[in-house]
């Protein structure tokens, strides 16, 4: 194997010299932790990083103690950027340093790509992301942002309020073009666009859709529970708005995406969608419901809150830029 970075108590090396039968302890303790953490069930993601590993087809970095597996972190290029999809150290052997040498490994390898000058991480299972020492620390900006969660039944306590002028019908697979065109609309001078630059253009808007739909990084996409609101006058069929959900877990739903076109805020068009989803996912027999949202993203959280929403996790959005 050869060594990427040496400590005297690991070595980190890469990835695609690491077997699945390797790295299988430790997805099936991240499978436990997320379950724990989030009621998340990470068993189809955990399922795809042993296929991708198997194939040696997956970049990133494995931190070894001896002969043991004891973290993992991987990354995706795409275009200009980099996203670093996960990283975890098993929790007997876990610190800040054992962390930071994934990080740095995986950062080191993208500043290499060429063309890459951004880099993009949400890691919800790393611990007080905002008090500890980050690897180029000069490039690096955190976002805090907080994980929700309601119980799904307490939507039958809502009360039903119809935005006027407007229809809640079923979001289709036909609608991505506009919601591209509404998500690029709503997050335009926002904060997450500065976390999530896919948010800043309707091609990188739709590229964020298609991941919804199509991947299960958050979760499964549920279209029964995902909704949009559509003007009945002045602009009759315009896209208002969208609330899309995923299943997470057999009784656990989450919100994916949730917004709004500026000119209707302020209408209860949020609320609406949101109460949709939730009762869709409740008649699903889910449990609970999830989202997240940045903490500076005040009028989102007081919504939030008065729909049920209660902080279970908070963590940290990271971006690494060089521009």
């Amino acid at each position: 194997m050869a060594a990427w970075l040496e400590s005297p108590d690991h070595l980190v090396v890469d990835l695609r010299n690491i077997s699945a039968v390797d790295l299988a302890p430790l997805l099936d303790e991240e499978t436990v932790t997320w379950r724990a953490a989030l009621d998340w069930d990470f068993e189809s993601s955990a399922e795809l990083v042993r296929r991708f590993v198997g194939m040696q087809a997956l970049s990133g970095f494995a931190l070894l103690e001896g002969e043991r597996t004891i973290g993992y972190s991987y990354y995706i290029r795409e275009e200009k950027k980099g996203l670093i999809g996960d990283l975890y150290v098993c929790e007997r052997d876990r610190t800040v340093d054992r962390e930071n040498a994934l990080i740095e490994a995986t950062l080191e390898a993208l500043w290499r790509s060429p063309g890459v000058r951004r880099v993009e991480a949400q890691l919800l299972l790393l611990e007080s992301p905002l008090k500890r020492k980050v690897p180029f620390a000069s490039r690096f900006k955190p976002y805090p942002r907080r994980f929700m969660e309601a119980p799904a039944g307490q939507v039958l306590a809502l009360e039903a309020r119809e935005p006027e002028g407007m229809a809640i019908a079923p979001w289709t697979e036909a609608q991505q073009d506009d919601s591209a065109r509404l998500v690029a609309a709503a997050y335009r001078g926002h904060i997450d666009s500065e976390i999530n630059d896919q948010y800043r253009s309707p091609s990188g808007s739709r590229r964020f859709l298609s991941n919804i739909v199509q991947y299960p990084g958050c979760g499964t996409f549920f279209p029964q529970a995902s909704f949009a609101a559509v003007a009945l006058n002045g602009a009759k069929g315009e896209l208002c708005g969208i609330s899309l959900a995923s299943l997470v877990a057999r009784e656990t739903g989450h919100i994916t995406q949730i917004c709004v076109a500026p000119s209707q805020r302020g209408k209860g068009v949020g609320y609406a969608l949101l109460r949709r989803s939730m009762l869709a996912l409740a008649a699903h027999g889910c449990r609970t419901v999830g989202l997240t949202v940045t903490s500076k993203n005040i009028s989102a959280i007081r919504l939030y809150e008065q729909m049920g929403f209660r902080d279970r996790r908070q963590f940290a959005a990271y971006v690494w830029d060089s521009w």
